[in-house]
């Protein structure tokens, strides 16, 4: 106050100075609230939402004002901590224990969050799981493993998230897919047709839904820090990082910002594109 007192009364010049401040401390004011009621009312549905990127979109859409339902596969405990993380930011948080993959458990999913929610707004089919190997060494089991959980999901949950969408004439898509389903990738003959058929998906719903005002956006998430990562020898993590023009991995929060962006108002005429999120790994 006393230093307000004092610039109001000194020379013009701090006078312009004062105003200058409070002037930028209105706009970082207004920003941060718009930012943190941006999907205020909205209800977001993220599949593999306890860890890694799942849980960076998670916790982005919560911040930015949208209730979340979040399936997980086993850990009952880590889902329930994970809503307690989720409520902190004044929003309504449920896990739902669930096989995305299962034709009927994704209904069952869907009939279960407008219950709870009342609507379901935001899809993001990010559930992923990789079974690397040689082509030559794949079994049949690791070719369904990683296509069930990786395309067949976002089929089905698609599927089921349309009817509400549909009905209430909006809805945003958003499929995390990876740059291995633009370029593949040696070893990943499985995860790189699951990855690719998520972008001729995501192409082929945004036609059919366009006109209910339904957009459907895919991701294409490149070198991101995770758990995953972690487990990769230093020599392997530089060895990846030589190939990005940024030279440094990406973070969750990176491709977290993307799907805010695609979840929004910002992009309403946005619908059937793929977004590299890589640091110009593929351009």
């Amino acid at each position: 106050m006393h230093l307000v007192l004092l610039l109001i009364s000194a020379k013009p010049v701090f006078n312009k100075m004062y105003w200058f401040i409070l002037n930028r401390i209105n706009h970082i004011c207004q920003k941060t609230i718009i930012s943190m009621t941006q999907l205020s009312g909205k209800t977001a549905l993220v599949t593999g939402a306890t860890r890694g990127i799942g849980k960076g979109i998670a916790i982005k859409l919560a911040q930015a004002g949208s209730n979340i339902a979040f399936s997980f596969a086993s850990s009952v405990e880590k889902a329930r901590a994970f809503e307690q993380e989720l409520a902190a930011f004044g929003v309504k948080a449920k896990g739902y224990q669930s096989n995305a993959a299962d034709f009927a458990q994704a209904d069952i999913l869907v009939d279960e969050i407008l219950k709870d929610f009342g609507a379901l707004d935001i899809l993001v089919n990010n559930a992923g799981i990789t079974r690397d190997t040689l082509l030559m060494r794949m079994s049949e089991q690791q070719w369904d493993e990683v296509l069930d959980t990786n395309l067949k999901s976002a089929f089905a949950l698609t599927k089921a998230a349309m009817k509400p969408m549909m009905k209430a004439k909006a809805g945003s898509i958003i499929n995390i897919t990876s740059v291995v389903g633009i370029t593949g990738n040696a070893g990943q003959a499985n995860y790189a047709a699951s990855k690719a058929g998520m972008i001729g998906f995501t192409k082929s719903v945004a036609k059919e839904l366009g006109s209910r005002n339904i957009r459907c956006n895919a991701i294409a998430p490149g070198f991101i820090e995770t758990e995953m990562t972690e487990a990769l020898t230093p020599e392997v993590r530089a060895e990846w990082v030589k190939g990005i023009p940024l030279k440094k991995g990406g973070s969750p929060e990176d491709v977290a910002n993307c799907v805010l962006f695609l979840a929004g108002d910002g992009s309403t005429y946005i619908t059937g594109q793929t977004i590299n999120v890589c640091g110009g790994m593929v351009m």
